[in-house]
């Protein structure tokens, strides 16, 4: 990808990771509209790596305090990254054509707008986030799980969560990012040690880098930004977003302005158009010997 590109979807991923309206779901987006029908599973996790770093610099004070004095959380935290692990896993091995399409994409923007007006009609918990016990963890990170999906807000789900077992408006945001970490840590391990193996040039490498550097610098504004609104109860606000969009973008689906993914990826490369050889097997739409 060029450079343009890359800065275009930094910019949307710092803002769109802590915004309760999907990252995922606007680098579809985004990506299809630039023209880039796959773009790599490895730029979109460095940069979610960039967004992590803004969590690490926001909240670093909590951070420490859950290694030193609040350890008990850890394990909450653990047991909450559980079922994205579990969900996530077998989406990304047999499944990863739906993470791309936009008719999926339309329809979870949908849901995400119902997710955040309901927010507002859940009564006000009074429990912090260190009182949590292991199922409410866990049905926190079940709502992160299903956040895999595109369009699927994962701080608005988790947030949801959060409030809907009781926690305080400010403790849900807080776990909610907190539940980021491990699943962004994995991931960017993961995706360094597939650049790795992959021989990335020194230019790639620069421009992955730079693109990290951007959804770092704005996911602070974004986060910062999430955390006023939060206090201000004004999350539903963005319903207002992801509803219209969402149907925008179902409109276009139907109307044939974008393909099935499937269908995007195979056109025009030797492996939709020629069999494979007797040696040879097919994997992810691509040949290997």
């Amino acid at each position: 990808m060029d450079w343009l590109t890359i800065v275009i979807l930094a910019i949307v991923q710092g803002i769109a990771e802590f915004l309760p309206i999907s990252s995922s779901g606007h680098l579809v987006l985004i990506g299809r509209l630039l023209g880039n029908t796959s773009e790599s599973p490895a730029l979109e996790i460095i940069l979610h790596a960039g967004t992590l770093g803004s969590i690490l610099v926001v909240y670093w004070r909590r951070i420490l305090q859950l290694l030193t004095s609040d350890r008990r959380v850890i394990p909450l935290l653990i047991v909450g990254t559980l079922p994205a692990v579990v969900v996530g896993l077998p989406i990304k091995l047999f499944a990863e054509p739906l993470l791309k399409d936009p008719l999926l994409t339309g329809c979870m923007l949908l849901v995400t707008a119902a997710i955040l007006i309901t927010l507002r009609r859940l009564r006000r918990g009074e429990r912090q986030y260190g009182e949590l016990n292991v199922w409410q963890a866990l049905a926190i990170g079940c709502f992160q799980a299903c956040a895999i999906l595109p369009g699927l807000s994962r701080s608005g789900s988790t947030i949801f969560g959060g409030r809907w077992v009781g926690l305080r408006g400010p403790d849900a945001v807080t776990f909610s990012f907190l539940l980021a970490i491990p699943a962004l840590c994995g991931a960017t391990v993961l995706a360094i040690r597939d650049l790795r193996d992959q021989g990335t040039s020194s230019q790639d490498v620069a421009v992955l880098v730079l693109g990290a550097g951007i959804s770092f610098s704005v996911g602070i504004f974004a986060l910062r930004w999430l955390m006023r609104w939060s206090q201000k109860d004004r999350l539903h606000w963005f319903a207002w977003w992801c509803g219209p969009l969402g149907l925008v973008v179902i409109g276009l689906y139907l109307a044939g302005f974008w393909e099935h993914p499937i269908a995007a990826e195979g056109e025009g490369s030797l492996a939709a158009t020629t069999p494979p050889a007797a040696n040879e097997i097919r994997v992810g739409g691509g040949v290997t010997d």
